[in-house]
């Protein structure tokens, strides 16, 4: 049994039809991303699967039971699901200790541990408005697990974060997972946030699932341009235009599109017989350099650990050993 599972939901706008739903499910101890571009669904999704938003069509169902929606309750959601969002609140004028007392279900030793975890332990004493915005937002997620859900919703938590409460929440979130009996499910429209923490991933794209996949797969082989650029820099390239590809991946054919990452290439001097261009950029990206070619009308992207290239210098592109990338058949589709 699923520990959740959507069936069929959607949400539509008054006098529009439906056109996807989205159904999956969710087991227990799951660490599960959700991507997708602003506006393709993604919080509202997340809402539905909290119970705080009724869809026009399907249910969610927790431990084989129908959540139930607003209009059939007074408080909406779950009390074992905790809903994270982007918007939250913090009563001010109190003291951080007397805010997490309200609503603690843990034992007094769990709770510390808690404390630790989401590192507010020594900002229990301070009230309210003498704590940063990402200090804040810490202090919210701690009340929420004290009343100790099943399934913890985060809703872009790392957005408006600057860059070092950014990796302190990464890390409170990867320690939660591992330290507590909670699922988490974390919606970001930055694939960075999501890679290094996720064990499955969803695409989401205009309220309806794209790809449903591993976050390695889904990264090394886009089926699409709108997986490949979600998810980072992406060498997307119509073979049927660009036939010299073909010196890069003999199998390849003029009736199809590869996708392969920066990452999976390397240059080296020309041998007359290969993939050729002229260097036309050279990006430092702080664990890399991007380097940038333009080969007979295509750009492509490199990605190298070496700074030693020039604007106008020649080199040929090959593959690296054991290489990843994908070659769709067919018309490209975005």
């Amino acid at each position: 049994m699923f520990l959740l599972e959507v069936c069929g939901v959607a949400k539509n706008h008054v006098g529009e039809s439906v056109n996807a739903t989205i159904s999956f499910g969710l087991p227990k101890g799951q660490k599960l991303a959700i991507a997708g571009e602003t506006g393709s669904g993604k919080t509202t999704l997340l809402k539905m699967m909290a119970g705080l938003i009724e869809p026009t069509t399907g249910s969610v169902l927790f431990n084989g039971n129908r959540i139930l929606m607003p209009s059939e309750q007074l408080i909406p959601g779950h009390p074992k699901i905790a809903f994270l969002s982007q918007h939250f609140e913090l009563r001010n004028n109190y003291r951080v200790e007397e805010l997490l007392e309200m609503a603690n279900k843990m034992e007094p030793a769990r709770a510390r541990h808690m404390y630790e975890i989401c590192r507010i332990e020594h900002l229990l004493a301070r009230k309210t408005n003498q704590i940063s915005g990402g200090e804040k937002q810490r202090i919210v997620l701690a009340q929420l697990l004290t009343t100790e859900p099943s399934l913890l919703l985060l809703d872009e938590p790392f957005s408006n974060l600057d860059k070092i409460h950014k990796q302190i929440m990464q890390d409170v979130i990867s320690d939660i997972a591992t330290h507590f009996d909670t699922t988490c499910v974390l919606v970001s429209h930055d694939a960075a946030d999501l890679l290094p923490w996720a064990n499955r991933m969803l695409l989401i794209k205009e309220g309806a699932i794209i790809r449903d996949d591993a976050p390695a797969t889904i990264f090394y082989t886009p089926q699409n341009e709108y997986e490949a650029e979600i998810l980072g820099a992406c060498n997307c390239i119509n073979i049927g235009i660009f036939s010299g590809v073909k010196a890069l991946i003999a199998e390849a054919n003029d009736n199809q599109q590869l996708f392969i990452r920066p990452s999976q290439l390397s240059l080296i001097k020309p041998s007359g017989k290969g993939f050729e261009g002229t260097i036309v950029g050279v990006a430092f990206c702080g664990s890399h350099y991007l380097i940038t070619l333009q080969i007979n009308g295509l750009t492509l992207q490199v990605a190298s650990l070496d700074s030693d290239y020039t604007f106008g210098d020649r080199y040929e592109v090959c593959l690296k050993e054991n290489a990843k990338y994908f070659l769709l058949q067919g018309k490209p589709v975005g």
